[in-house]
């Protein structure tokens, strides 16, 4: 098995929402999921400025893992910085060392275009991802709570 990590690409639009609902069912969201392959292909790849960017790793005709992200163009060091949506293998895959080669990319994808940090949120139940996480040298922030305001 030889996996490529790279830049998605329209083409991926279907195998993408496909790892995006295998997420949405691992999160427990599924039922608020209204996500659909059209959206992943005008949202992320048709639009001048894309809403979002992903990374894949590849197996052959496969997507085995993905890492969709954004950046935040203003921060208070006037510096980007990139805030990490969603991070998913198939877990045919895990074990694979796939989701680190992800992150690798990503930070290699921050320093290329000058950003400050990368952020995300973690589910706290998600034991698994806070440890894969940490072992990558990731820190906790505990300065800020998150809030939702749903309208």
């Amino acid at each position: 098995m030889s996996i490529l990590i790279r830049k998605s690409e329209e083409k991926d639009s279907d195998k993408i929402w496909h790892l995006m609902k295998e997420l949405a069912v691992f999160e427990k969201y599924i039922n608020s999921f209204a996500i659909t392959p059209e959206i992943v292909r005008d949202s992320g790849f048709k639009k001048a400025n894309p809403d979002f960017y992903c990374i894949v790793a590849e197996d052959g005709d496969k997507i085995a893992g993905m890492l969709v992200y954004y950046f935040l163009p203003y921060t208070a060091q006037n510096r980007p910085a990139i805030y990490m949506k969603e991070l998913f293998v198939d877990e045919n895959y895990r074990g694979q060392k796939i989701g680190e080669q992800l992150m690798n990319a990503l930070k290699r994808e921050a320093q290329t275009n000058n950003c400050k940090q990368i952020k995300w949120t973690v589910a706290p139940w998600n034991e698994a991802g806070i440890k894969f996480y940490e072992r990558l040298g990731a820190e906790e922030n505990k300065d800020w709570l998150n809030y939702e305001w749903n309208i």
